[in-house]
């Protein structure tokens, strides 16, 4: 299954490719050698493809509507251009180009190449969502006259892959309404379902005048860390006349989660592999000393995987170096949590759990995409606090999971490391996570990981 996000982040690429390459090539073929203009001469080539990119943007080139005319599509496209491209050129004029004749040209050219594009862009993913390629996965919740008018056009057009439906009456004209659409259960079933963490969005429908009804719904799923989105069926709803992927795109109401930001998503994503990257580099010889010594301290392999928690409840297994003596729970990453003076924890493992070292080979499993360098910590499967699971101990505990786990976050950075051993503790840490979640950014990113190392080492009283 193709991502629309990705589609939009590809197409920006070849988009700028594409201006730097008709830019060069037309500056080759009037014997312009820009290596050796001054800067303030360069500046303006410079500036074509990112003024480009801005400019497509803005117009909403990159948002590939379905329903929407090839000619709407493409006079976006040339709005996005002059609007970018014209500004680049105004620069150029302003600061006296010697030769605007030539710049025009280099302009006018790359407005054409780029309205080419996405002429062909526009018909592959038409020709994608039409073979169901390019759909999101979606689940419906409600089997209404709504949900069935959106099962059957899709049928159709493959716009959405609706991979069933949930709706606690089973009535044979409920079955019959949502044709070969599969009935996956109950409401409740929904929420133990093992194919959720594969599902993009939940749409919830339901009729106008069932106001108890959508309460009751929002309250029995509103926990799950999925974008659920409610969709009324009002009165003269018709979705023939319109996109089915803008009927579960822009919806009547987000309950829970958030429209998707891939721009965030792809500077979080890039920044997290330079850094890991550059972590690897630096930390190798520290970790290949680690792993002597814990060889030496203990029989027993020097790494082991653990179970827990990531991105969409999704159960991935994190690496750490071994810091307690062998168990064959160990195997399938399910350990009792360790407790004060615990005897099975190593010497070598009591100081590595003392300043967190045990963590560092996570930085493979961010390398691999199942984390971040900073998010919420993936907590291991079926922690407690006491004896209560943590899941059950507050409320929005799952909307942690709406973004990938992290090696640190802010609730390290601010007290809260390690297991949580209280309910108390259990909801401060959920509160610095959604605190986090909240407020994420790459400059934050940074700021936690700069926090990180003077945190760790002041922190010498906290049990792991």
């Amino acid at each position: 299954m193709i991502r629309r996000g990705g589609v939009r982040v590809l197409t920006r690429c070849i988009d700028a490719a594409a201006v730097a390459a008709v830019t060069a090539g037309l500056c080759v073929a009037a014997g312009i050698d820009l290596w050796r203009l001054p800067l303030a001469l360069v500046l303006p080539f410079l500036l074509l493809a990112p003024a480009t990119l801005a400019g497509l943007g803005v117009s909403g080139a990159y948002r590939f509507r379905y329903a929407e005319p090839i000619a709407t599509h493409l006079a976006r496209v040339m709005a996005g251009c002059i609007a970018g491209i014209g500004a680049v050129f105004l620069v150029a004029l302003a600061t006296r180009f010697p030769d605007p004749a030539l710049f025009a040209k280099v302009c006018a050219v790359n407005a054409l190449a780029i309205v080419a594009l996405h002429a062909n862009y526009l018909g592959l993913v038409r020709a994608a969502t039409r073979k169901g390629l390019l759909s999101d996965k979606v689940v419906i919740v409600g089997a209404t006259q709504a949900a069935a008018r959106i099962v059957s056009r899709n049928v159709r057009e493959h716009e959405i892959n609706i991979v069933g439906y949930f709706d606690d009456r089973t009535m044979r004209a409920n079955a019959t309404m949502m044709g070969d659409t599969p009935h996956l259960g109950a409401v409740d079933d929904l929420l133990t379902w093992p194919g959720l963490p594969e599902v993009d969005r939940i749409v919830v429908t339901v009729t106008s005048t069932a106001q108890s009804r959508v309460r009751e719904l929002i309250d029995r799923i509103r926990n799950l860390p999925h974008e659920i989105i409610l969709v009324l069926d009002l009165d003269g709803f018709n979705p023939e006349h319109t996109s089915l992927a803008h009927v579960v795109d822009a919806p009547a109401a987000y309950i829970s989660g958030a429209p998707r930001d891939v721009r965030r998503a792809a500077i979080k994503r890039a920044a997290d592999l330079v850094m890991a990257s550059t972590a690897v580099v630096v930390l190798a010889a520290p970790m290949a000393v680690i792993a002597a010594l814990i060889r030496f301290d203990s029989k027993g392999p020097v790494l082991f995987r653990q179970k827990r928690h990531g991105f969409n409840n999704e159960i991935i297994r994190v690496w750490k170096f071994r810091t307690m003596r062998p168990d064959r729970k160990a195997e399938d990453g399910v350990i009792a949590q360790a407790v004060p003076d615990d005897p099975r924890i190593t010497r070598i493992g009591r100081l590595l759990r003392l300043y967190s070292l045990d963590e560092l080979p996570q930085i493979y499993n961010v390398l691999k995409g199942e984390m971040s360098i900073v998010g919420p910590r993936p907590h291991a499967v079926g922690m407690t606090a006491g004896s209560i699971e943590v899941t059950r101990v507050v409320g929005d505990y799952a909307h942690r999971h709406r973004m990938k786990p992290g090696i640190t976050g802010w609730a390290q950075v601010n007290g809260s490391r390690g297991p949580c051993h209280t309910p108390a503790e259990v909801r401060e840490r959920v509160r610095l996570d959604m605190e986090y979640v909240n407020r994420a950014s790459l400059w934050l990113d940074l700021w936690i990981v700069l926090r990180t190392l003077p945190c760790l080492l002041g922190d010498r009283e906290r049990h792991r």
